[in-house]
């Protein structure tokens, strides 16, 4: 999945991600919502409020500018229009945010154990694991927090609500969802048999240091 160019594009992007985050289990009914900086970067588009992520079409996504201010579009955002506007606020370099509802990372966080990089996809996609501490969702106080935690990670547990991962485009957005989510399914099943250690050779991390594999 190539950067966008066109509005079209993006949108397309937008429509693909989210019936495949709902193939793969990550996000329920109207749960989650995924959105995209434009090419102007003065706007972005985000779901609507109450839309299905398996069932987008272009009258689904609104035009939010990174004033919150919308211009356009479907009407009302999603309730966590704040999260994509503050991410977008804090992280320059992000041009998408993929918000889900993955079951496993969730579940890791709740039981109050980390998630564990334990695949080179997972040290090369994920990187690092950000924490956001339960906050009513769509407030101000959540999409702050998150924020802040953008600043050294770009996947986010929202504990015991979902995770938050950012993009340079909503292809890379959406991997790393989906190498958070492996990497939490790792970790539980590591769990079950007993282990509390195994990870990724932190000596290997150097190798890292020109990108994804």
């Amino acid at each position: 999945m190539r950067a966008p160019t066109t509005r079209d594009e993006v949108v397309d992007q937008l429509v693909e991600v989210g019936r495949l985050a709902v193939q793969r289990g990550l996000a329920l009914a109207s749960g989650g919502n995924l959105s995209a900086r434009l090419p102007d970067d003065r706007e972005f588009l985000v779901t609507a409020a109450g839309t299905w992520l398996d069932r987008l079409t272009p009258a689904d996504l609104s035009v939010v500018t990174l004033d919150g201010e919308v211009t356009g579009g479907a009407g009302r955002p999603s309730t966590e229009w704040k999260l994509h506007q503050r991410s977008y606020l804090a992280r320059p370099d992000v041009n998408a945010v993929v918000h889900l509802h993955p079951q496993h990372a969730v579940l890791v966080d709740a039981l109050g154990h980390r998630i564990r990089l334990i695949t080179l996809d997972h040290a090369a996609y994920v990187r690092s694991v950000g924490t956001v501490p339960y906050l009513p969702n769509g407030s101000d106080e959540l999409a702050n927090a998150a924020a802040e935690q953008l600043r050294e990670h770009d996947c986010l547990v929202l504990s015991h609500h979902g995770c938050s991962t950012v993009g340079p485009d909503v292809g890379m957005a959406y991997r790393r969802a989906l190498n958070l989510e492996e990497a939490a399914t790792a970790t539980y099943r590591a769990l079950l048999l007993g282990d509390t250690t195994c990870t990724f050779p932190p000596e290997a991390l150097g190798d890292l240091r020109h990108g994804p594999p």
